[in-house]
């Protein structure tokens, strides 16, 4: 579209004429893309044992001894001690593929456009397995770490529930979080490694709280100047727009690292000729799995933000 004219004046630029040339930069528009956080929060020890699509993992446990009471003289009661391994299954895969003309490779001055579509496959395909296993990691998780009657020994925590959800606001959001560790803590899950998954909207309501004043967090400059929440109520905190949504409810994520396991593999990664024509043919394919191997260690909260 040229530049508009008056009426009754010659439009030179018009599709008839051509005469104001269409410029193509050379610069491609940045694409934006989902924060993933996958490989922050899960146990990704057993990457290096996957070798093809199929593969089962079997993750070892060692043994819960049984404590007895004991009295001077008494026979003492020897155990064996038995543990069962738990089973991941590298049992999904996703790809891409596209074709690259011969006479478009020789035509286009963007000469690096095959390597540009690759690598932004390669990162649409991390959204796409986040967005995947973010969505199955709640069901996983310990019935006593999620609904409005959360925690082992207390069971008096909300959580919120689907149709039911924690109202989160500014006011009442470092609770929220605070009551998280507390489910976690009466289940003895380790501290090392706890993490919080949350949308961007409850990020803002977190650097909108009392935390936005720095001699609370004990930083040089609060969440407020800086952006960054860093580790509030012993979580680090992650925010991503790949977790579950359902009408008004948003789902939050928090637990342990070592409670989901999580493999994955590049398997395929290949260019050939296309038997079809005069080009090739650029195909990648990655291979996962994932286990919620500790239910203790994951749960969740169903919040809605105002």
């Amino acid at each position: 579209m040229s530049f508009p004219v008056a009426a009754g004046v010659t439009n030179i630029g018009s599709t008839t004429m051509r005469y104001v040339p269409v410029i193509y930069s050379a610069k491609i528009l940045q694409t934006y893309y989902s924060k993933t956080v996958l490989s922050a929060v899960t146990n990704t020890n057993y990457e290096g044992e996957i070798k093809k699509y199929g593969d089962m993992i079997y993750i070892r446990t060692d043994p819960t001894l049984t404590i007895r009471d004991y009295r001077k003289g008494q026979t003492l009661v020897n155990e064996q001690p038995e543990s069962t391994a738990v089973t991941m299954t590298i049992d999904q895969g996703k790809y891409w593929s596209f074709v690259a003309e011969d006479l478009d490779k020789k035509e286009t001055d963007i000469k690096s456009f095959t390597d540009r579509w690759a690598a932004d496959a390669a990162k649409q395909l991390a959204i796409s397995i986040d967005t995947a296993v973010l969505a199955a990691m709640p069901s996983g998780a310990s019935e006593y770490n999620c609904g409005s009657a959360a925690g082992y020994k207390t069971a008096a925590i909300n959580l919120g529930t689907t149709g039911t959800p924690l109202a989160l606001t500014k006011a009442n959001v470092l609770e929220a979080l605070v009551d998280c560790g507390t489910v976690l803590d009466e289940l003895n899950v380790p501290e090392e490694g706890r993490y919080m998954v949350m949308p961007p909207r409850m990020a803002g309501l977190i650097m909108k709280s009392d935390l936005k004043n720095a001699s609370i967090t004990g930083d040089s400059k609060s969440p407020l100047r800086t952006g960054y929440l860093g580790s509030i109520a012993g979580f680090t905190l992650y925010y991503s727009n790949l977790l579950p949504v359902s009408s008004t409810n948003r789902y939050v994520l928090f637990g342990n690292q070592y409670a989901t396991a999580f493999a994955t593999q590049l398997s395929e990664l290949k260019v050939v000729d296309n038997p079809f024509g005069f080009g090739t043919l650029h195909r990648g394919l990655q291979i996962y799995g994932y286990k919620v191997v500790k239910a203790e260690g994951l749960g969740y909260m169903v919040v809605s933000i105002s």
